[in-house]
């Protein structure tokens, strides 16, 4: 130990990667290349796992000294850390659930960018190439299990909650857990975390040594939410197109607690690819749920999708407020719709490949003022694109509110500009004024500066 917060310390993997090619150690070691720093970034956000700081720039910057390192002995690889948060060793021994994560990072980076190149080689793939990619990533990370039912949910919400709101996703994680149904977050804090702590203290006293808490991240964002320590599967995708994919088709069902910008881009990603004609019979429970103090946000929410998408796309959800035992009945019932169906139409239960996805909802969306001034913001065209185009914009600002990359962009070129139909615009600019207002962009104690111009002139 070098001083008080610190530790060095080499570690040797355990339910993850254990063995790597001299070309593969040879990547990941190049000071100059993406590979190190992007595994250094990673590595630091497991490492810092339980921090109350959603800002990634402060984080790097606080461990600026730290560094990881791979080191190839006879019998595999070790990882030597210098300078690593002490907080995620106890008497200097690295805990358990931190250690395997940090493989986790290890397997999914080079499985990602070494293998498949994926930053070259999907620019221009069709949908079922990609499809097939994201299914071959989770395959990788063991995430595939022989199931007789239908039993992962989807917890979608913010990190930046209040106490009552976690409270409630716990109660509803508890109910979930207690109907022996496993849980996939995006394995932040707050509403990631809450339904799995819930879900764990119920598959203990159903005696259910089993329980899944699937987290699935990627690497822009996994700085500003760092896993919580309860996740024991973790996945990180290359990109959040494809660690949405990754929700719907692992997921069977989906619950979305009260959450701010990032959580309406999952809303309307979910709801776009609903909406598209080839999906009108897949059955896929989709649940909006909070304490009786959150009702006032889901009727916001809900009122905009009425007056943006319409009465269709209200009718793929329902809102259930203050009745966590109500959610979680409803969600049991929702998933045997989906194992009938999918047993009807010999789908696998592990991964959904019967949904369709448009190739909108799937190429990455790399926000610049340009791109985003260009989205195409108005009424008349299909449902489900103008949902696309909605989803990148929310997708625009979580980048300027918690990415690294987008915080940095922001501040050198200023806020990102949204144009389109007035109306459209005034529904969208009221909603993201009531997530401001409600603290939901930004840690609570955290000053909101927007990275946003709504211009509805």
């Amino acid at each position: 130990m070098l001083y008080e917060d610190r530790v060095d310390a080499l570690v040797a993997p355990k339910g993850a990667l254990e063995m790597l090619s001299q070309d593969e150690i040879s990547r990941m070691s190049d000071d100059s290349g993406s590979l190190h720093s992007l595994f250094r970034s990673c590595a630091l956000a497991i490492l810092n796992c339980g921090s109350d700081s959603d800002d990634a720039n402060a984080v790097m910057e606080e461990f600026k000294d730290f560094d990881i390192r791979i080191v190839q002995q006879e019998r595999g690889v070790k990882l030597q850390l210098k300078n690593a948060p002490a907080s995620a060793f106890v008497d200097g021994k690295m805990i358990t659930s931190v250690r395997e994560m940090l493989f986790s990072v290890l397997r999914d980076i080079i499985f990602t960018y070494h293998e498949y190149n994926l930053a070259r080689g999907l620019d221009s793939a069709s949908s079922d190439k990609i499809t097939n990619v994201v299914f071959e990533l989770l395959r990788n990370a063991n995430v595939f299990r022989r199931i007789q039912s239908p039993d992962m949910v989807v917890c979608w919400g913010g990190h930046s909650i209040v106490r009552n709101e976690y409270n409630y996703t716990k109660r509803v994680g508890h109910q979930l857990g207690l109907r022996d149904l496993n849980i996939c977050t995006g394995c932040g804090p707050g509403a990631m975390k809450g339904p799995m702590k819930g879900a764990a203290i119920a598959h203990a006293k159903q005696r259910v040594h089993t329980g899944v808490y699937l987290g699935l991240t990627e690497p822009g964002i996994i700085a500003a939410e760092s896993p919580n320590p309860i996740v024991n599967k973790l996945v990180i995708m290359p990109d959040i197109e494809k660690r949405l994919e990754a929700f719907v088709r692992t997921g069977h069902g989906i619950i979305v607690f009260p959450g701010g910008a990032g959580t309406a881009e999952e809303i309307l990603y979910i709801l776009g690819i609903l909406l598209h004609p080839k999906n009108a019979n897949v059955p896929f429970p989709l649940i909006f749920t909070g304490p009786k103090e959150s009702a006032d946000y889901f009727e916001q929410i809900h009122a905009f999708i009425g007056d943006v998408l319409g009465k269709e796309a209200q009718e793929k959800y329902q809102i259930i407020i203050e009745d966590e035992v109500a959610v979680a009945r409803a969600m049991k019932q929702g998933l045997e719709d989906v194992r009938h169906y999918r047993k009807a139409h010999q789908d696998a239960f592990y991964y959904n490949w019967k949904l369709h996805i448009p190739e909108e909802f799937q190429h990455p969306f790399e926000p610049t003022h340009d791109k985003v001034r260009g989205l195409n913001l108005h009424f008349g065209q299909e449902t489900h694109l103008l949902a696309a185009d909605l989803r990148r914009a929310f997708s625009s600002i979580v980048a300027g509110n918690v990415k690294a990359q987008g915080v940095a962009y922001i501040k050198e070129f200023g806020p990102f500009e949204i144009h389109g139909d007035k109306l459209l615009l005034e529904k969208l600019d009221a909603l993201l004024q009531a997530f401001v207002t409600q603290q939901r962009m930004k840690l609570p104690g955290s000053e909101y500066i927007p990275c946003y111009k709504v211009v509805t002139e």
